[in-house]
């Protein structure tokens, strides 16, 4: 009896942690992850930002070669940073006319290193997207014009 009462006691409370080494990753999304990834940079509409373009109206017709002409500008340059509808390096770019203005867009594409020192959306991208930085393509206002006639396609 006595032996049947020290393996009992024994095996109920000789229980160790088994320790691993490294760390570990948990890959589900908790409510707080979905949370932080809806809040991001917030939209501004009435931002047109720093640089040479003070005003862009939008006709209401996409101009079809003014956007065959941005995609293809898009497809050479821009496709290293950003995807239509996914976040890469940069920001994905379907719907951006939801969230900036068209002056905006155009003055990032012309004038990213003035938008990233003096632009508080442009600052807070820099941020969410860690630091990466957006490159002067050099591109030309109509080429901007181009590649701001394609987005709206997306």
């Amino acid at each position: 009896m006595v032996l049947a009462l020290g393996a009992l006691i024994a095996s109920c409370g000789g229980k160790k942690e088994e320790k691993k080494d490294g760390f570990e990753v948990s890959r589900t999304k908790t409510e707080d992850n979905k949370a932080q990834a809806k809040e991001g940079v917030p939209v501004d509409l009435d931002n047109k930002g720093v640089g040479p373009i003070t005003s862009v109206d939008f006709p209401a017709d996409i101009n079809d070669e003014m956007a065959a002409r941005g995609k293809a500008k898009f497809d050479a340059i821009c496709v290293a940073c950003h995807m239509i509808d996914q976040r890469m390096i940069g920001p994905a770019l379907k719907g951006v006319y939801d969230r900036r203005s068209p002056e905006w867009v155009m003055n990032m594409i012309l004038n990213p290193d003035g938008m990233l020192k003096e632009d508080p959306i442009a600052k807070a991208l820099l941020k969410e997207y860690n630091n990466a930085i957006m490159l002067n393509q050099n591109l030309t206002e109509d080429e901007a014009r181009d590649v701001a006639e394609y987005l709206r396609t997306l």
